[in-house]
């Protein structure tokens, strides 16, 4: 048993196995959103390892979407530190215009709608890999979108950002209370208060920007 597989266990919560991987993964993503929150460059770093931790996580649970997501935040995280630090002069904290917020509003509608109904196909065109249909296919497309959407706008600093993740964290407590992940649950509380936290942090920074 290697130190990342899933079964080698950190601590059990309540009769909860906690993996290393997991904790891992649930540690640096909190760290990550602090620092987002603050507006920190080390939001990035943090990112990276939370992502790779979740993508080996992801992996050996066989929630094959999931892990491919962190394929793409991992990749949006390099873009982000990038763009945060070879910028000339600091990236300010901005809104984004109408037009803008109306693209992304069609593109999170569209892509929920059409990666739910591709979800919902899963296991149609994959049996090997989803035996079983997908539960609650436009909730999770709509995290996914969203998401995705939301870290654009972290690493282009638009405001925006938080009020992304501040839907995204209310539709995921309520999601993994429905299908009894309370661990999970709990962690995107805290992802809650963090994010509420950012958008107020971001508000005074946009007030001087």
């Amino acid at each position: 048993m290697t130190f990342f597989d899933v079964h080698h266990i950190a601590f059990s919560v309540m009769a909860y196995p906690v993996s290393y991987v997991e904790l891992i993964g649930t540690l640096f993503g909190l760290i990550s959103v602090y620092y987002a929150s603050r507006a920190n460059v080390l939001t990035w770093p943090t990112g990276i390892v939370n992502e790779i931790a979740l993508f080996v996580l992801f992996f050996q649970v066989q929630l094959y979407a999931d892990m491919l997501l962190q394929v793409f935040f991992l990749v949006v995280t390099v873009f982000g530190w990038y763009n945060w630090r070879h910028k000339t002069e600091e990236l300010p904290v901005t809104r984004m215009s109408r037009p803008m917020t109306g693209i992304y509003g069609v593109a999170l509608l569209s892509g929920t709608i059409v990666m739910g109904f591709t979800i919902q196909q899963f296991h149609r065109w994959m049996p090997q890999y989803f035996p079983l249909p997908a539960t609650y296919p436009f909730a999770d497309s709509f995290v996914m979108m969203a998401s995705v959407l939301a870290t654009f706008l972290l690493a282009k600093k638009r405001i925006e950002t938080w009020v992304l993740w501040i839907v995204v964290d209310i539709v995921s407590v309520i999601l993994y209370l429905i299908k009894e992940i309370y661990f999970l649950s709990l962690e995107y509380v805290v992802f809650l208060g963090l994010a509420t936290f950012g958008l107020l942090q971001w508000r005074k920074q946009l007030k001087y920007a």
